[in-house]
C-alpha cells in the first residue's frame, strides 16, 4: 500500500467526538507562523481594484457569462424572477410642449409598491418608436433636480453645458432631446427620490445603523439579517423596478420592442449596466461615468450581498457584448478607463465579433457628470444603432424646463400612496411569500422536476457560494511530518488550493490496514480535535481507524493554526466602512461560513483526485459545522458517498446578527437546510436533530430521485449522535 494515502482524507473534528479530555495541539506550521492564505488579508471593499480578464474563447465565455448573470440575479433577490403581477399603470396629466409631450406615469412593481416617472413622447413622427429608459442616479431630488442658476452658469463657462435650462436639469434635457429625436422616453424615480418615497431617501441611501425594531423573524425590514438571509435589498428592489419599467414601456402599443435602450449616469449608470446585463430586451446600453475597475458604487442602493464577489462592473458591462454599448469617463473613479478596463472590454467585443459596438468617451477634463458633451455622444450612439437617420452632429437645443409642481405624479385624483415602516414590512413579506410560492411549485416529484429544482435551488446556492469542487490540477500538498504510531501513521501537512491562493494545515491518520475508505469529518475546533490531550485518537476516531478508514483533520479558515492568538472567532470580519450594512462587506467578500465551505470542497477534491483512488469518501459534521458540511456536500456532486450531519434544527433564517459566524447571505432564500440536504439526493445522508416534518422537502427530493431510503432521519438523542453516526458509517 502506498504510504501517502493519508492525503486522501479531509477531516476536521471537534467537540462532537464525545471525549472527556481536551484535544492535543498538533501543528503543521512553526509556532507563530500563519498559513499562506490570501483570506488573511484585509477584506476587499468597494474602493478595491476590479479588473476583467477577457476569456480566451467564446466557448470559455458562455458558462462564465451564465454564472455571472445568475450571480447578479441572485444577489438582487431575482433568482428566480418574482411573479410579474399586474402593473396597474396610470398615465395622466399630458403637457404639450410643441414638438413633444410629457405625461405623468406610475405603476406597481410589486402590489402596492409604486414606481413613478415622466413619460416623454415624440410628436410629428410616425411609430413604432424606439424607447429609452432613463434611471437618474444620485442627482439631488432626482427627477425634480435643479442645479440652480449660479452652478449652471459655471458649467456653461467651462463648456459643460450650452443652455441654462439644460444645465439646471441635465436629466430633463436628455429626455427632451431624445423625444425630439423620435424616441419614447421613460424617466423613472429611484427609491427615495422625487415621487417614489414610500421608502425614504434616508433609508434607501443613507442607512447606517441596524434597527432592532426591524430585525424580527416575522416582520423584518431591509438591511436586517432576515432580509439579507433572503437576499432582499434596496438595490434589488431598484433593479426589480427597472425590470418592471422595461415591462411598462414594452407594453405601450407605439413602442418598437426591438429598439429599447437604457442610459443613466452614476447610480443610474449602475442600473443601466445591470439591467442591460440580465434582461435580453435591452438593445442598446449607455452607462455614463460608472463602469470602472476602481470604485464600484458607494451608495447602499448600489451594493448587495454576493453581487461583486469575484467579479465587478467591468465584467458586468462585458455581459452586454456583442450588443452596442457606449460609456463615458470623467475626472472621477472612471478616469483610468482608457488604460484600465476599456481595453479589456474592447478585446472582449472583438472576440464576440463586434469590435465597433463598444465606445468610450473619455471626458476626463470634466468632473463626475452627464453633461451636454457626454449627452451628445449618447445621442449620436443611439442615432447610429437605432437607425434614426438624423443628420450628424446632433445638437441639443434649449427647452422649457418643468418645475416640481408640473412633474409630480401625485394630486387629488391620484393620491400619494402610504409608506413608512408598515409598508416596508409588508413589502419584504410579499417578496418573501412570492419566492416561497415559486419554490413550492418547484418541489420535485420525479426525475424531470428534480432536475428543474436543482437548476433553480442549486443554481442559487452556487451563486451565493461561488465555488465548485476544485479541479485536481488546482490542489497541491506539502508533507511536514510523519510518525509511525503502530497500527496507524500520523502525518501533518499543508493542502493548498492554488487557484484560490488558500492553504490549509492538516492532520492525517492512515491505518496500516487501509480499506480504501476516507472520512471527511468537520467540526468546531479544527484538526487537533482528532486527538485527546495525551495525543491518542478520540474514541470514535479510533473506531474508524480500527475499521481501516483513513481520518484527516484540517483547520478550516479561522480555526486552529489560522488563529494568531488561539482564540476562536466570534464574528465575521467586516470592511472599514462603519455603516452597518451587510452589502458593503458581503458584496465583495465571502462570509466565514462560505469560506469554510470552500475549504471542505478543497479537501474533498484532494481526496477524490488522489492517485491512490479511494473507493469511498464520507463526510461527517456533528456540531455547529453541520451547515458547512451540508452546503459542501450539495456542491460536490457525487464525490461524497455518505454524509452524517447533526444539524440540531439549525436554520440560517434564525441568525439575528449579520456579523454572526453562522450568518450566510441568502442562506434562507433557497429552502434553507432542508433544501441543502435535498440537493444531495440520491447520495446517502444520515441526519440527526431533525424531524420527518422538518425535512419534508429533502424527503421529496430523495423520492423524486428514486432513493427515498437513502435519507435517514436519526432518532437518537443528541448525546448519542457521534456514536450513532460512526456506527452508521461503519455498516
Amino acid at each position: 500500500m502506498n504510504r501517502t494515502l493519508f492525503l486522501l482524507v479531509a477531516m476536521v473534528v471537534g467537540a462532537g467526538l464525545g471525549r472527556e479530555v481536551a484535544a492535543a495541539d498538533v501543528r503543521a506550521l512553526p509556532a507563530g507562523k500563519l498559513p499562506n492564505d490570501v483570506r488573511l488579508l484585509d477584506p476587499k471593499d468597494l474602493d478595491g481594484y476590479f479588473p476583467f480578464t477577457p476569456p480566451a474563447s467564446r466557448e470559455a465565455w458562455a458558462p462564465r457569462a451564465e454564472a455571472v448573470k445568475r450571480q447578479i440575479l441572485a444577489s438582487q433577490g431575482l433568482w428566480p424572477m418574482p411573479e410579474k403581477t399586474p402593473l396597474r399603470a396610470v398615465v395622466h396629466g399630458l403637457l404639450d410642449q410643441g414638438d413633444y409631450t410629457v405625461e405623468k406615469a406610475y405603476f406597481e412593481s410589486f402590489p402596492g409598491c409604486f414606481v413613478s416617472g415622466s413619460l416623454y413622447r415624440p410628436k410629428g413622427k410616425s411609430g413604432p418608436y424606439p424607447a429609452v429608459l432613463c434611471p437618474h442616479g444620485h442627482w439631488a431630488d432626482g427627477r425634480f433636480h435643479d442645479a440652480g442658476v449660479p452652478a449652471t452658469r459655471k458649467q456653461i463657462v467651462i463648456g459643460a453645458e450650452r443652455f441654462e435650462n439644460g444645465g439646471r436639469s441635465p436629466l430633463q434635457a436628455r429626455c427632451v432631446q431624445l423625444a425630439r429625436m423620435g424616441c419614447l422616453v421613460f424617466h423613472y424615480d429611484m427609491i427615495g427620490y422625487a415621487d417614489c418615497t414610500q421608502l425614504s431617501f434616508e433609508l434607501g441611501h443613507r442607512f447606517a445603523k441596524q434597527r432592532p425594531e426591524m430585525n424580527h423573524p416575522e416582520n423584518w425590514g431591509f438591511y436586517s439579517p432576515q432580509a439579507e438571509a433572503r437576499l432582499q435589498s434596496i438595490m434589488g428592489l431598484q433593479t426589480w423596478n427597472s425590470v418592471r419599467a422595461l415591462d411598462f414601456v414594452s407594453a405601450l402599443p407605439e413602442v418598437d420592442p426591438k429598439r429599447i435602450a437604457v442610459t443613466g449616469a452614476s447610480g443610474g449608470g449602475t442600473q443601466t449596466f445591470l439591467l442591460a446585463a440580465v434582461d435580453p430586451r435591452i438593445a442598446v446600453s449607455f452607462p455614463a461615468v460608472m463602469v470602472s475597475t476602481a470604485m464600484q458604487g458607494g451608495c447602499t442602493c448600489e451594493n448587495a450581498s454576493c453581487l461583486r464577489v469575484g467579479t465587478g462592473n467591468i465584467e458586468f458591462a462585458a455581459l452586454f457584448a456583442p450588443k452596442p454599448q457606449g460609456m463615458t469617463g470623467a475626472d472621477d473613479w472612471t478616469r483610468e478607463m482608457s488604460t484600465k478596463g476599456f481595453p479589456e472590454i474592447k478585446q472582449h467585443y472583438a472576440l464576440m465579433g463586434a469590435p465597433d459596438n463598444v465606445m468610450l468617451v473619455p471626458n476626463y477634463h470634466f468632473k463626475h457628470n452627464y453633461n451636454y458633451v457626454s449627452r451628445a455622444a449618447m445621442y449620436s450612439w443611439l442615432n447610429k444603432h437605432f437607425k434614426l437617420g438624423l443628420e450628424e452632429p446632433i445638437v441639443e437645443e434649449d427647452y422649457p424646463r418643468l418645475e416640481r409642481a408640473q412633474l409630480t405624479v401625485w394630486d387629488a385624483e391620484h393620491p400619494q400612496p402610504a409608506g413608512g415602516d408598515a409598508f416596508e414590512r409588508q413589502l419584504t413579506r410579499h417578496w418573501h411569500a412570492d419566492a416561497e410560492a415559486q419554490l413550492k411549485k418547484l418541489t420535485p416529484t420525479d426525475a424531470a422536476s428534480l432536475a428543474k429544482w436543482r437548476e433553480v435551488i442549486g443554481g442559487g446556492m452556487q451563486a451565493i457560494l461561488h465555488r465548485e469542487l476544485p479541479a485536481a490540477a488546482d490542489i497541491d500538498y506539502q508533507r511536514v511530518s510523519e510518525d509511525d504510531l503502530g497500527s496507524y501513521t500520523q502525518y501533518t501537512g499543508l493542502v493548498r488550493n492554488k487557484r484560490a491562493s488558500e492553504e490549509l494545515p492538516g492532520l492525517f491518520l492512515l491505518p496500516k490496514n487501509w480499506n480504501k475508505r476516507v472520512v471527511i469529518w468537520i467540526a468546531e475546533e479544527g484538526k487537533s480535535s482528532l486527538l485527546q490531550q495525551n495525543g491518542k485518537p478520540t474514541t470514535e476516531v479510533e473506531r474508524l481507524l480500527k475499521a481501516g478508514t483513513t481520518v484527516v483533520g484540517v483547520d478550516l479558515f479561522s480555526q486552529g493554526e489560522f488563529l494568531a492568538d488561539g482564540k476562536p472567532v466570534t464574528q465575521n470580519r467586516k470592511v472599514k466602512n462603519e455603516r452597518e450594512f451587510a452589502g458593503y462587506t458581503y458584496g465583495y467578500n465571502h462570509a466565514l461560513i462560505a469560506q469554510r465551505v470552500h475549504d471542505v470542497l478543497t479537501m474533498i477534491s484532494f481526496a477524490k483526485h488522489h492517485p491512490d483512488k479511494p473507493e469511498r469518501i464520507d463526510l461527517v459534521a456533528l456540531d455547529s459545522t453541520a451547515p458547512i458540511a451540508a452546503i459542501a456536500r450539495a456542491l460536490s456532486g457525487d464525490a461524497v458517498h455518505t454524509a452524517a450531519l447533526q444539524t440540531s434544527g439549525f436554520r440560517f433564517v434564525a441568525v439575528d446578527d449579520y456579523r454572526d459566524v453562522r450568518f450566510l447571505p441568502g442562506g434562507a432564500k433557497y429552502g434553507d437546510i432542508p433544501a441543502l440536504i435535498g440537493l444531495s439526493a440520491p447520495q446517502t445522508t444520515w441526519v440527526g436533530g431533525e424531524s420527518d416534518e422538518a425535512l419534508k422537502l429533502a424527503a421529496a427530493a430523495y423520492r423524486a430521485a428514486g432513493e427515498e431510503t437513502k435519507l435517514v432521519i436519526a432518532k437518537e438523542p443528541a448525546a448519542a449522535a457521534t456514536q450513532a453516526a460512526v456506527t452508521f458509517l461503519l455498516k
